[in-house]
């Protein structure tokens, strides 16, 4: 999630818990609910303590009790914050550390709470980090408080936040919701997981093995909303060195790309990735891409091998894919 929406969404969990009169404690679950975040600013100590990498120690229980319990005796000196119990600015401002991890578990990228006690991954994945209906959720939220502040009467304050709130929850529940059905797709088909996208009812099922010699990986769309949904693709290499020599069929094409495309893209390597080869003339265009929801432009490694010589070309970054890959990826 975006800080932003971070910050906003531990607001109005704030403003449930605390309620309109104590807005001191409603401000340090909002201010704590962004603090994870600021590990963004200890990149240059990551050489030497690669726990305070993005995600890392911050994002733990631990790592928000230690904020909440350094915060609860630093936020009565600033500005708009009133003395009050440190206690209570302790409660609020782990509530808020808390909700951070939880909002960071529901999209697609995990976090490990229980660091360094536990590696276990917190990943609901119901939600993508980037995602056009909670972005335009925290700007609409964030214009209505701006507008409301100091110019309707503090009922009319309430109420709205009432509503922010409902709106906020009725779309979790619905993402939740959609998650879990998805999972019994995943279930009832074998496969391995299930990826969201910018919509709840379009997810991706994907089943991965990946051995020292060999990369397999198949994907389908899945559409909760009564579509049909496409067939499914799948994508078997062995993983052949770099050599020279002649190139006789898509599928050696894509043997023969694979370690050199993803040593070319390391990212592509880390994540779901699936390839394509077909014929142009005396070459195999190759396309190795990273596998995704609703997209017809990925991130990846596009190439051409030569099929006498087996020499290649790769580039990487972004790609626009060929139709047959397009519709699912």
């Amino acid at each position: 999630m975006d800080l932003f929406t971070h910050v906003i969404f531990a607001y109005l969990l704030s403003f449930v818990i605390w309620g309109p009169a104590a807005p001191q404690y409603i401000a340090a679950g909002a201010l704590a609910g962004g603090l994870p975040d600021a590990d963004i600013l200890l990149f240059p100590l990551t050489r030497w303590f690669p726990s305070l990498h993005h995600r890392g120690i911050v994002h733990t229980i631990l790592g928000v009790t230690l904020i909440a319990a350094v915060g609860s005796f630093l936020v009565p000196y600033l500005p708009y914050f009133t003395h009050a119990s440190t206690l209570l600015y302790f409660v609020a401002m782990e509530i808020g550390g808390l909700s951070h991890l939880v909002l960071d578990g529901f999209t697609n990228y995990a976090v490990t709470p229980l660091l360094p006690f536990s590696k276990r991954v917190l990943r609901l994945g119901a939600d993508l980090a980037v995602n056009l209906v909670t972005i335009v959720l925290t700007a609409g939220t964030l214009v209505v408080l701006v507008l409301e502040h100091g110019t309707v009467a503090f009922n009319v304050w309430v109420e709205t936040v009432w509503v922010l709130i409902a709106v906020y929850g009725g779309y979790l529940v619905v993402r939740g919701v959609a998650r879990w059905r998805a999972g019994l797709a995943r279930r009832r088909e074998g496969f391995q997981d299930v990826l969201p996208s910018a919509s709840p009812w379009s997810w991706l099922l994907v089943d991965e093995s990946d051995t020292p010699d060999q990369y397999r990986l198949r994907y389908r769309a899945l559409e909760l909303a009564g579509r049909s949904n496409p067939s499914e693709h799948r994508v078997e290499v062995t993983k052949l060195p770099v050599a020279p020599g002649p190139v006789d069929s898509p599928q050696a094409a894509l043997d023969r790309t694979y370690l050199a495309a993803m040593a070319k893209n390391e990212w592509l390597a880390e994540n779901y990735h699936a390839g394509l080869a077909r014929e142009r003339g005396e070459v195999y265009e190759v396309y190795w891409y990273m596998v995704g929801p609703g997209i017809r432009r990925s991130f990846g490694v596009r190439g051409e091998i030569d099929r006498r010589t087996g020499k290649m070309q790769l580039r990487s970054g972004f790609l626009r894919l060929p139709t047959e890959a397009a519709a699912t990826a």
